[in-house]
């Protein structure tokens, strides 16, 4: 009989605890609510202002949820990606994912040269339109930063990085000189 009373005392404390906590505590995260952990070094909306993190604003919502599950897993090396990734359930990254996909990308502002990217027109038609079209926006090329592009090619190069093979191919077969153009190209684009 005593622990019959002690589990009823403990579910009607239960009960009024969560009646006297704040709305707050008891509301569900909005997607902007959790994508605000990514403002710190993806920018407001993940149009990044920062030269070596990637912006993530217009990322396919399959190509976000995806990367955050590799890195989640391991699968995707990272140095703070896959610790914040365990932080977030799937409905968590999916939410975040929609939300992203809706933001529009902002073009970082930065210089490059003409010539350089004129070439790299070429070299980007040539072995990588076929999945990365309207000029690099499909996987957010177009705009991104020269720095963050500059790092992350030489990853996929060296095999730090992977990709898909058809793309690990044609980075490892491309000259310094194409890698340079076609970051050049893609930080060219508005």
């Amino acid at each position: 009989m005593k622990k019959k009373l002690w589990g009823l005392a403990l579910f009607a404390g239960g009960i009024a605890f969560a009646q006297a906590l704040p709305t707050w505590a008891t509301t569900a995260s909005t997607p902007a609510m959790l994508s605000n952990t990514c403002n710190g070094c993806h920018g407001t909306d993940g149009n990044s202002a920062g030269a070596s993190n990637p912006s993530i604003a217009g990322l396919s919502a399959s190509y976000f949820d995806a990367a955050m599950k590799q890195f989640r897993s391991g699968e995707r090396p990272s140095t703070i990606m896959g610790r914040l990734a365990k932080g977030y359930s799937d409905e968590q990254l999916k939410a975040m994912a929609d939300f992203f996909a809706a933001k529009k990308l902002l073009a970082a502002k930065q210089s490059f040269d003409a010539g350089k990217a004129k070439q790299g027109k070429a070299v980007h038609d040539k072995s990588c339109k076929m999945c990365h079209a309207k000029n690099g926006a499909n996987g957010v090329l177009a705009g991104q930063w020269k720095e963050y592009l500059q790092v992350t090619l030489e990853e996929f190069r060296a095999g730090k990085r992977k990709g898909p093979d058809m793309m690990t191919k044609a980075l490892t077969s491309m000259s310094e000189a194409d890698v340079e153009a076609l970051i050049n190209y893609y930080a060219s684009q508005k």
